[in-house]
């Protein structure tokens, strides 16, 4: 998709999301060069806040180049919101189900269009209790294997302080006013991945590399140090089944 066809329906959610936006934050936008003029592409973003769609969206859009998102399938149906999501040509995901490779085959199809497919690779807001993003799940570097497409590491922070993740009251902290800051960077290097068998070995550690560059970017932002490893809500979770059943935890 070139920088020149938004369409209608993406126009229409920018006047109607752009202006507060404008209004209630500061904006830190950075490394718009690294987002391609041409040819389709991925971009995998870090998740710390139901805000952060709104805020990668409202920076990529002002590139020119409009992301498609992967969303929840229940997002679809009905209401405005909806509408909005069908109108712009939102991907949706059918998660357990056998609908669920729709979402991937639909990715690489948008990406031989031209276009630019938006994939939070860690699917779902960050678990991390630093703010970190966590182990990745494999369907970015799966359609990045398959499509061979720039993957463009892109680093966010702000929306959670605004709205953080899993607070027990969903209330905006808008005073005093946050800064959305967004940041791409260079295309994650995946060259030694391709022409190779995509086993889960493979995968993942494409998946690794991908958000190992969403998480240098990250600690440029923030001017900190992230884990060694990334949180891995998994095994965290099995882990504290095992204290609660008595075991031990090595």
């Amino acid at each position: 998709m070139s920088r020149r066809r938004i369409g209608f329906w993406y126009r229409l959610a920018a006047v109607i999301a752009k202006p507060p936006l404008v209004v209630l934050f500061k904006r830190d936008w950075q490394g718009m060069e690294h987002i391609p003029e041409e040819g389709g592409f991925i971009t995998a973003v870090n998740h710390n806040s139901y805000l952060d769609p709104l805020s990668y969206a409202h920076y990529q859009y002002n590139t020119g180049r409009v992301p498609r998102f992967l969303a929840k399938a229940a997002l679809f149906r009905g209401s405005f919101v909806g509408a909005i999501l069908r109108g712009t040509g939102q991907i949706p995901v059918y998660r357990e189900t056998t609908d669920a490779l729709d979402a991937f085959r639909a990715a690489v199809t948008a990406i031989e269009r031209g276009e630019c497919v938006a994939f939070y690779p860690e699917g779902t807001l960050t678990r991390d209790p630093e703010m970190w993003p966590m182990a990745g799940k494999t369907g970015a570097a799966r359609v990045a294997l398959m499509t061979r497409a720039p993957v463009i590491p892109v680093a966010q922070w702000g929306a959670n302080l605004a709205m953080p993740p899993y607070a027990r009251e969903n209330k905006l902290r808008l005073l005093p006013r946050k800064t959305l800051i967004v940041r791409a960077g260079p295309p994650v290097d995946l060259d030694r991945f391709y022409g190779k068998e995509p086993t889960g070995e493979v995968l993942r550690e494409a998946t690794e590399a991908i958000m190992a560059a969403i998480t240098e970017l990250l600690q440029e932002v923030r001017g900190e140090q992230a884990p060694p490893e990334p949180y891995d809500h998994r095994k965290a979770r099995l882990a504290q089944r095992r204290r609660a059943a008595g075991e031990e935890v090595t």
